[in-house]
């Protein structure tokens, strides 16, 4: 009978320690993660860039820095919202880090071009940072020192750092809008030039394609 006894101890203490280290791990698992909300012009461009940066989880495209309350896409484009048009990313900080993130992100946009990149114009896409915490802010204060003392830009970088408010997913046709569209000439003709670019200047960062 003692026997059974220290055997059934035996068992549910194994179980417990189990319970915790497999709690443990979850949440390591969970902390490796960190989201950044950023916007660079038409989301579609910036997203079909970020989905291809190795050691990112989720790229998603939405709205953040207006007033207004679930917003449409076509309320956005009419530039009265004050959202920006962003993708938020989430990616695993044991493969990539925000640094990187920051980096792709001033490469296949114009940071100098107030309220415009390329042919799209007005507030929404403007170029803006989102930062989640002070430390985000001051990364991205100091890439940005970084850039000017550089000189890599002729004009001044107009891009804005705001604290992260609301973030609103954009409508389901507008995900993975590149992957899905790659034959419109908006895709071709804009998205594709910055994903080329993208990919020269990043190829060892790139996803392994399936």
């Amino acid at each position: 009978m003692k026997t059974k006894i220290i055997i059934l101890a035996c068992v549910l203490f194994t179980g417990i320690l189990f319970s915790q280290n497999n709690t443990k791990t979850k949440k390591m698992t969970q902390s490796n993660f960190e989201t950044i909300t950023l916007g660079g012009g038409c989301y579609w461009c910036v997203e079909a860039v970020y989905e291809n940066l190795k050691g990112v989880k989720s790229v998603v495209s939405g709205f953040s820095g207006g007033k207004i309350l679930n917003p449409s896409y076509e309320e956005v484009c009419s530039g009265t919202t004050g959202h920006a048009e962003v993708v938020q990313i989430t990616f695993d900080k044991n493969v990539t880090n925000l640094d990187e993130i920051f980096k792709v992100f001033f490469t296949v946009h114009d940071p100098t071009t107030l309220n415009r990149q390329g042919a799209d114009k007005g507030t929404q896409y403007r170029s803006v940072i989102f930062y989640n915490d002070e430390e985000q802010k001051k990364e991205a204060q100091s890439i940005i020192s970084e850039l000017k003392h550089a000189k890599v830009y002729e004009n001044p970088i107009v891009t804005t750092l705001e604290p992260f408010t609301k973030f609103y997913k954009a409508e389901d046709y507008h995900q993975n809008y590149y992957a899905n569209n790659k034959s419109q000439p908006y895709c071709q003709m804009v998205i594709q030039p910055k994903l080329e670019k993208f990919e020269k200047v990043f190829k060892d960062k790139l996803k392994t394609k399936k």
